[in-house]
Order: C-alpha cells, then structure tokens, then sequence
C-alpha cells in the first residue's frame, strides 16, 4: 500500500471512530428501563416533580393562561386566581395566522372556555406560531406587557409543563424588568401516578425531552446571543 506523503498531515489526517452498535444501545434503553422499573418508587415521582414548577401564589399585575394546548382546566385555575382578588387582569394566549389575523376558531374557544369558567373578561393575545414556539412566544409577550406597561405576571400553566414555562418566561421577561410567578395547574395524572397509564408515559416523556433540550440547548443559545447584542 503506496504510504501517504508526510507534508499531508498540515493539511488533513486520518483517525479511526469507534462507534456502538444497535445492540448496544438496545441493551442500554433496555437496561435503563428496568433500572427505572426497579427504582420506580423512587424515580417515577422524582421524574414528575422534576417537570413541576414550584407554585408561586402571591399579587401580580396580570394573569397569563398558557393556552397553547387548550385546557378547560387552566381558565377554571384562572377564575379562582382572579376571584381571590391576585391579578386585576387576565391574558389568555392565542394563535395569529399566516396574515397577521387572530385564528377564530382558537379565539372562540377561549372565549368559550373562559366564559364555561365563569371568568368576567379575558384579553387573547394572539401570537405567531414560530420554533422554539415557547421562546418565540415569550418574546412575542414580552412586547404585549412592555406596551402594557405590566411589571409582574403570574403564569398558569399545565403542571408538567410548568417548569420549561417557567425556565423559558423568566430567561425572556426578567431581562425586561418583568416579575415572573408560576402557578402549575394539574389534571388527573399527577407526579405519582403518570407511570400507570400511556398517555401519562407519553406526556411525561414529551415534557421531560423538551425540557431538556430548552435547558440544555434552547436557553444557554438566547443566553449567548442576547450577551453579545448587549456587548455589540
């Protein structure tokens, strides 16, 4: 085999990558699964807490409803917050069209379900739809409460939801001079019991994922570019 010329190496080299196999990486999640199997007692709530954001119940300027995916329960949370006299003010978000436009159909149904929930008036604030949809949608609410002259703002949101919303709101609107709270808003799977049903473990898992990848990824990323615009 005819040798490669040594004054190639100041311009390219060549190395070897050891990569694992399929069965390797089965055997892993397959590993991993009954670690998670045999510490379920443990590591099933630590897993669903993990996704919980601490609840923050105190005064603020306005209530926020993180309506992305429509949740009767969120605007019922909603009322009982601005019953108790908390926020004198109820944002609830919605979807803006390709056009500019506020989407009827989702407007209509916060309407319906603010209205179900015996909630006196609601202010949409349609947004657009642009990934990461929760970082965009932040900055797109920043600007709404900037306008608004809101300085503090309570966000209720779907519990295992709760703490990328949490991570995502204060990253953006704390920057701002905006006060963030988190109210996490449960349904009929908990921190306990997510692990007994498959919509649970397709929940936890999607919320569990995302919640990676905007702390790991998502976050430090807007962290860094947001540090050299103030530099620039």
């Amino acid at each position: 085999m005819k040798e490669t010329p040594a004054w190639t190496r100041w311009f390219v080299y060549r190395t070897e990558c050891t990569k694992p196999t399929w069965a390797f990486r089965l055997v892993l999640c397959g590993c991993v699964g009954v670690l998670l199997w045999l510490t379920r007692g443990f590591s099933v709530p630590a897993i669903g807490h993990s996704l919980v954001c601490n609840e923050e119940v105190g005064p603020a300027d306005a209530l926020l409803v993180e309506n992305f995916d429509p949740d009767y329960l969120l605007f019922e949370r909603a009322e009982t917050l601005y019953r108790a006299g908390l926020a004198p003010r109820v944002l609830v978000t919605t979807v803006r069209n390709s056009d500019g436009n506020e989407a009827r159909v989702q407007s209509a149904i916060a309407q319906l379900m603010a209205r179900m929930a015996r909630l006196e008036k609601i202010e949409t604030v349609p947004l657009r739809e642009i990934e990461p949809i929760s970082l965009n949608a932040a900055n797109q609410i920043k600007d709404v409460l900037t306008t608004e002259h809101i300085k503090s703002v309570a966000v209720v949101a779907s519990a295992f939801r709760s703490t990328r919303s949490s991570l995502v709101y204060r990253a953006v609107l704390v920057r701002a001079g905006i006060a963030v709270s988190c109210v996490p808003v449960f349904g009929e799977t908990t921190p306990e019991s997510w692990a007994s049903s498959w919509h649970g473990l397709q929940q936890v898992t999607e919320q569990f994922l995302k919640l990676q990848y905007y702390r790991f990824y998502v976050l430090p990323l807007y962290g860094w570019k947001h540090s050299r615009s103030e530099d620039g």
